[in-house]
């Protein structure tokens, strides 16, 4: 049974600290350490500007349901010069300063723990896209605990629903960096900006969405993805996303007619890098 492989995978480690966003990949591997190692398991979640609003909501709510000991610690990878560039690297720069942060807030959280190994939720299906910030993981000695299983998103959902996870049916939501096209700056005005808009829309009942930020000169450019089956919906409040979006910074606001695609902001840049992807 692979919710028993898991268990038994983390238990070989002693101690584990897992890097904990709240989604469902990071939840499971939560959920089974907890279970494998009940007194020497703890999560970590980043406190960012690039983490929404609501992920770290659901991050507390999880960690409660689970029972597992839950700490926050603060990122800077904002404040950084290879970051704020966002090239193709920006997700390494993420994940390094990530997983420095939780090996110096690990050393302080007991002494037990100090050499506690680093899971992260990343799940066999993550393999096949364009993901550096799988290097910064393996540099940093992290664990990834469901692709050495083999263990896809379909079946971390169903370990998620076993474990009685309330989040087993949570739509992927990557940091907010990510919404931000190539080659315009990270700032924390502009993740405020897309965290507040799709936070609009989420109080509108669209759970999965992207609201992209592509820039055109100096013209800045909201792009709203929903998945196919929403977007007429999203098409009858167009007028009020308008003019809620340019409140909040936008020059302009268009809605992709070919709904949302995660990653898709990757598929140039895999393109012109040439890595292939599953």
């Amino acid at each position: 049974m692979l919710a028993e492989k898991l268990i038994q995978r983390i238990a070989s480690l002693e101690r584990v600290v897992v890097a904990f966003s709240g989604g469902v990949d990071s939840s499971v591997v939560a959920a089974a350490a907890h279970r494998a190692l009940p007194t020497n398991s703890v999560t970590v979640t980043a406190v960012s500007p690039s983490v929404a609003s609501w992920q770290r909501e659901t991050a507390t709510r999880i960690a409660a349901e689970i029972g597992i000991e839950h700490q926050w610690i603060e990122t800077d990878e904002v404040d950084l010069v290879d970051y704020r560039r966002n090239d193709a690297q920006r997700c390494f720069h993420c994940k390094k300063t990530l997983y420095g942060s939780i090996d110096v807030a690990v050393k302080s959280i007991q002494s037990t723990m100090a050499d506690a190994t680093i899971l992260s939720g990343t799940n066999a299906d993550d393999l096949g896209d364009y993901r550096p910030g799988l290097k910064a993981g393996s540099d940093a000695g992290v664990q990834t605990p469901l692709a050495d299983l083999a263990i896809g998103k379909a079946d971390v959902r169903l370990l998620a629903a076993y474990f009685g996870l309330s989040n087993d049916d949570l739509p992927a939501s990557p940091c907010l960096s990510s919404r931000i096209a190539y080659g315009v700056e990270v700032t924390p005005k502009r993740l405020e900006r897309i965290d507040k808009s799709e936070s609009w829309l989420r109080d509108r009942g669209f759970d999965d969405v992207r609201v992209r930020l592509l820039k055109k000169d100096e013209t800045e450019i909201a792009r709203v993805e929903v998945p196919l089956p929403e977007l007429n919906r999203l098409t009858e409040l167009r007028s009020a996303m308008t003019v809620q979006f340019v409140a909040l910074g936008f020059d302009e606001v268009v809605i992709d007619p070919a709904g949302l695609r995660s990653g898709n902001l990757n598929e140039a840049l895999v393109a012109e890098i040439g890595i292939k992807r599953s």
